[in-house]
C-alpha cells in the first residue's frame, strides 16, 4: 500500500469525522500491505482528550494483531503528529510516518499546539522512526477549511 494511498484513506476518515461533529485529523495505519486501522479523531465524541486519530488508529492496529508492537508498519496522519502521538508511534515501533499538514496548520486553525516539531521529537529521542512530511499537504490542509464551515466545531 503506497502512502498516497494510505494518505488518501486518513483524509476520507477525517471527512467522516468532521461531518460527525469530530476535528478534522484521520490516520491510517498499515504493515506488509495490509490496512490494520484507518480512524478518525474521537476527542469530543469519548470526552478523551487523548483520542487523537493516531492514538485512535494505534490501538485499532493493535487490536486487529493482537500485538502491541507495530513493527514494520507504515501511518498516514493527516497533520504531524503532536508530542503525545509522535510518543506513542516510537513506542508502538512503527516504521515510518508520513504526514500533510503541519504543526503550525494546526495552529492557524485554532488548535492548542504545543510548538514542537515531530522531527525534534525524533532526534532529541533517537528515534529510529522516519518521518516524511508534505504528503497530499493540500488536502490535509483543506480539512481544516472544511471544518471550520461547521458552526458546532469544537476547538481545544
Amino acid at each position: 500500500m503506497d502512502p498516497e494511498s494510505l494518505m488518501y484513506m486518513a483524509i476520507e476518515k477525517a471527512t467522516e469525522g468532521i461531518a460527525i461533529g469530530q476535528s478534522p485529523f484521520g490516520c491510517a495505519v498499515s504493515s506488509h500491505g495490509e490496512l490494520l486501522a484507518c480512524e478518525h479523531n474521537n476527542v469530543v465524541a469519548t470526552t478523551d482528550c487523548t483520542a487523537h486519530a493516531e492514538i485512535v488508529a494505534l490501538r485499532a492496529a493493535c487490536r486487529t494483531t493482537n500485538h502491541f508492537l507495530l513493527e514494520g508498519a507504515i501511518v498516514a496522519t493527516t497533520c504531524e503528529p503532536c508530542p503525545m502521538c509522535m510518543a506513542a508511534l516510537h513506542w508502538a515501533r512503527v516504521e515510518t510516518i508520513y504526514f500533510g499538514a503541519t504543526i503550525a496548520d494546526a495552529a492557524a486553525a485554532g488548535f492548542n499546539e504545543l510548538h514542537i516539531p515531530a522531527n525534534q521529537m525524533l532526534k532529541l529521542g533517537e528515534s529510529p522512526v522516519r518521518l516524511i512530511p508534505q504528503i497530499l499537504a493540500d488536502e490535509c490542509r483543506e480539512l481544516f477549511s472544511l471544518w471550520k464551515q461547521r458552526d458546532d466545531r469544537v476547538v481545544y
